[in-house]
């Protein structure tokens, strides 16, 4: 696939970018893994373009391997190949965002998935996706998740249909363990969870699943992914539609007390 090419490709150019260096030093794997606090087969996973190297390990090994910058200039570049190129651009704008609000409809909303559950999901894709790119969706999708404890705090909310909930998605273990961690975010401060119940008689969201997205210079976007297509608004009235969309969902929806103590329940259920 195209999009599996793109990131692994980029990967690997950085992969052989940073083997040279690490030759030019005259080090071996297990040196530069010594010096920059990493093991030796962490270092080859990233030489191979296999595993995406975390920022701290681009910086160390800049450093260690007297680079002048050019491997720090690859960071931003690097970190973008985690994601499919479709969500590259709301990736950005969600980790720097300050209103966050997700409506979900077929599986819980990817800041909340566990690493089983997301595995469960990538697996399922299709046309089907290789091994070595689950596992940099799946590090990806987990890596999202720091929005939740980012400083200052943003302000986070979901509403999410019943039947994500009820949909075993991986089995019933995973499931389980998908519950548990919706619970644990639900209970943060500046996280707000709302079910959809199945048995509402109206519903404005049929439309399927968005994004609002706020920054912190007050620009307002939505982002709406169907099938792998996506589009991110900015036009005031298309944001504005599906703000007014979002706010009926919330008020439909159950209130953030009952619908963790409706995901409680399920929990005790599955």
């Amino acid at each position: 696939m195209a999009d599996q090419d793109e990131g692994a490709g980029l990967l690997r150019a950085f992969g052989r970018q940073l083997k040279l260096l690490r030759e030019r030093a005259g080090l071996s794997r297990a040196e530069l893994g010594a010096k920059v606090g990493y093991s030796e087969d962490l270092i080859a996973s990233v030489e191979q373009g296999r595993r995406i190297p975390k920022p701290e390990l681009i910086d160390k090994a800049d450093e260690v391997l007297n680079a002048g910058g050019l491997l720090i200039a690859m960071k931003e570049e690097v970190a973008r190949a985690r994601y499919p190129a479709f969500f590259r651009d709301a990736a950005r704008l969600e980790a720097e965002a300050v209103e966050l609000h997700v409506y979900a409809t077929q599986a819980m909303p990817g800041l909340l998935q566990s690493e089983d559950y997301a595995r469960a999901v990538f697996g399922m894709w299709r046309p089907l996706l290789n091994e070595d790119t689950i596992a940099r969706r799946v590090a990806a999708r987990l890596a999202r998740q720091d929005i939740f404890s980012r400083t200052p705090l943003p302000t986070i909310s979901f509403v999410v249909e019943e039947a994500a909930l009820r949909r075993p998605l991986g089995g019933y273990a995973v499931l389980r363990g998908e519950l548990e961690q919706t619970l644990l975010y639900g209970q943060r401060r500046n996280v707000e969870i709302q079910v959809m119940p199945t048995d509402r008689q109206e519903h404005p969201g049929l439309g399927g699943p968005f994004t609002l997205i706020e920054t912190r210079e007050g620009r307002r976007m939505a982002y709406v992914e169907v099938q792998q297509d996506s589009r991110l608004h900015t036009e005031r009235k298309a944001v504005r539609d599906l703000e007014e969309q979002y706010g009926i969902l919330r008020a439909q929806a159950l209130s953030p007390r009952e619908s963790l103590a409706f995901v409680e329940k399920l929990l005790g259920e599955t």
